[in-house]
């Protein structure tokens, strides 16, 4: 979400639990030739502290809990160093989880990184000519050398780099720099999630609150690629597959977050946060399969 939004968003979150614990008190797969059809099957509530930005699969250890980003699950450590923004995160096959972070200001991101042992490192990136600051979502790539990013706003390209951690060119004392560059074929707006759902199949939610590009807000977008991501540059077809659910006790404003695909079971899972009070109720992770 853009900078200004998400420091609303922020004190909104920290209003709105003071009055719950007030209250509490009181009361003591392979790429497709033609875009996938997916079925909502279920849900279940996202909190809205550390659940409310992003979630993963983790395939490695063997029996890992999902994981889940949020305001409430970003380290100490790191907000008094600036980075007060998590992403939607994403972990390779072999089990590298990786966050995306921004700050508020400055000519970086940073991406943090758990390996499969569970120690945690750091890779920065300093920002390209033209790139914005926006750190919104990664998704590693099926082979796992590559990891995509991605900006808000209205964009035409997604960023490929090489997967912090994995590939043996990164390193945490060194620049992570950007290897390529994923042209679209349209425009895609405010994308707050992105995860492989084949090597060459995105599927991403959209924040749009406008809904111009595709004739509906809140799309879920399947981008299928040229070829698999790497250090040349890929084409990307893009096509709205259906709106994200839109339910709430609330009414206002929905906000799309992040997404997972767990190859697994087949399961697209979407996080989509209520308007107002209901941001602490009602909000849900929404759980489809191909129909």
């Amino acid at each position: 979400m853009p900078l200004r939004a998400r420091r609303r968003r922020r004190a909104v979150l920290s209003g709105l639990v003071a009055l719950a614990s007030a209250a509490a008190v009181l009361s003591a797969a392979p790429p497709a030739s033609a875009a996938d059809t997916w079925n909502e099957v279920g849900s279940d509530r996202a909190d809205p502290l550390t659940e409310s930005q992003g979630l993963a699969s983790v395939e490695v250890p063997a029996n890992s809990p999902n994981r889940y980003t949020g305001i409430g699950t970003i380290p100490f450590g790191l907000l008094t160093r600036g980075w007060n923004h998590v992403g939607d995160p994403d972990a390779s096959y072999n089990g590298y989880y990786i966050e995306p972070y921004q700050a508020d200001s400055g000519t970086a991101k940073m991406f943090r990184v758990q390996a499969p042992g569970g120690a945690w490192s750091e890779y920065v990136h300093t920002l390209s000519s033209g790139e914005a600051l926006n750190n919104s979502w990664v998704a590693i790539t099926p082979n796992g050398q590559w990891m995509l990013a991605g900006e808000w706003g209205t964009m035409n390209r997604l960023l490929v780099f090489p997967t912090p951690g994995v590939n043996p060119a990164t390193s945490p004392s060194a620049n992570l720099p950007q290897a390529s560059t994923v042209h679209l074929d349209r425009p895609v707006r405010d994308v707050q999630g992105c995860d492989f759902s084949g090597p060459t199949t995105l599927l991403c939610s959209s924040d749009d609150p406008a809904g111009t590009l595709f004739g509906m807000t809140k799309p879920l977008l399947q981008i299928d690629l040229s070829a698999e991501p790497g250090s040349s540059d890929v084409n990307g077809r893009v096509t709205a597959l259906r709106q994200l659910p839109l339910r709430s006790g609330c009414s206002g404003n929905f906000e799309a977050e992040g997404v997972d695909y767990d190859r697994r079971t087949g399961t697209l899972r979407v996080i989509v946060l209520s308007p107002g009070f209901c941001v602490l109720t009602d909000s849900k992770t929404y759980r489809f399969v191909r129909g």
